[in-house]
């Protein structure tokens, strides 16, 4: 497959794996990631994963603003396949349409479920059991074309949105090498999506991020887990943003939003069936940090009592 020209396009970490693999497997010509972006507080002019991938290898990398109007560098690229995944812009129906052999997506769940650009956050969160990788025919909607193959990766209750991105990139790498020479030579399957079925994984917002504890401990965990590392779920302590990445069910049950319990190594926050011990955070402009080590110095008698999420900014 070394002469197999292809055009990779993808953002972020998840995508590295993808861009790796199709370098060792084929001639990538081109890489097409998202413009660099600020981060931090100091708003520094960082370059996406992917693109950072792509520099270390010498591959051109193209980062147009706006792909619905600028794509002419690829048109000249004359790639045999546009491999996309988690790119992060609707992909215009001229470059659909361009390659002889399509333009093949590689997504984090099992299609038709979990369509969008958070579909392992949102598989953890709603608690499935399990997800995979589905190698797909792009279209112009939203992960609606028709489905390659897939691979099902199981969700143990230890994963998180970092453990399972890292198998599913892995995942996604393998059955993409695999899945190729049949699509080159026309043996792969092609089948249609059933509509009946979709579900859909939306991209995380700041409103999702927000712990209510109004919920069931299962969900809250969930949620914590789900979206373990980037962005974290968080609750509100006096006026404070505190980020959690870590967190147990209990077995005790208080008032709900409320701190009923200071453990060693853990803060007891009252659900709506019970309890949720809360283990690692990050306080607000602070680092992470275990909440053990959070608790040194604490007046744990003061803490015991606080409602959270008292005031939201």
């Amino acid at each position: 497959m070394k002469d197999l020209k292809v055009v990779f396009m993808g953002t972020p970490e998840f995508a590295v794996s993808i861009l790796e693999s199709l370098i060792e497997n084929v001639d990538v010509v081109m890489v097409v990631s998202q413009p660099d972006k600020p981060v931090g507080r100091k708003r520094v002019l960082t370059p996406s994963p992917v693109k950072v991938c792509a520099l270390d290898h010498g591959i051109k990398v193209f980062a147009p603003d706006r792909i619905r109007s600028d794509f002419k560098e690829i048109v000249d690229a004359e790639p045999d396949m546009i491999v996309t995944c988690a790119y992060g812009q609707i992909i215009p129906k001229e470059l659909i349409e361009l390659p002889k052999y399509g333009c093949i997506n590689v997504h984090a769940s099992l299609l038709p479920k979990y369509r969008g650009g958070a579909p392992i956050h949102r598989a953890i969160i709603e608690g499935e059991k399990e997800t995979g990788i589905t190698i797909m025919y792009m279209d112009e909607g939203m992960d609606s074309g028709d489905i390659i193959t897939k691979r099902v990766v199981p969700i143990s209750e230890e994963d998180t949105l970092d453990t399972l991105s890292k198998e599913l990139a892995t995942v996604g790498s393998e059955l993409l090498i695999e899945t190729i020479p049949s699509i080159i030579d026309g043996t792969n399957e092609r089948i249609v999506q059933d509509e009946k079925e979709v579900t859909f994984g939306y991209v995380i917002t700041k409103e999702d991020e927000l712990i209510d504890f109004n919920s069931t401990s299962l969900e809250i965990y969930n949620k914590i887990r789900g979206l373990n590392s980037n962005p974290g779920a968080y609750f509100i302590l006096e006026g404070k943003h505190i980020k959690v990445y870590a967190s147990t069910i209990g077995d005790k049950k208080g008032t709900v939003s409320r701190i009923n319990n200071v453990y060693e190594d853990g803060l007891g926050i009252g659900t709506k069936d019970g309890e949720i011990i809360i283990t690692e955070i990050k306080p607000e402009g602070k680092n992470k940090i275990a909440v053990k080590d959070y608790l040194n110095g604490k007046d744990k008698s003061k803490l015991r009592g606080m409602t959270v999420n008292d005031r939201v900014d």
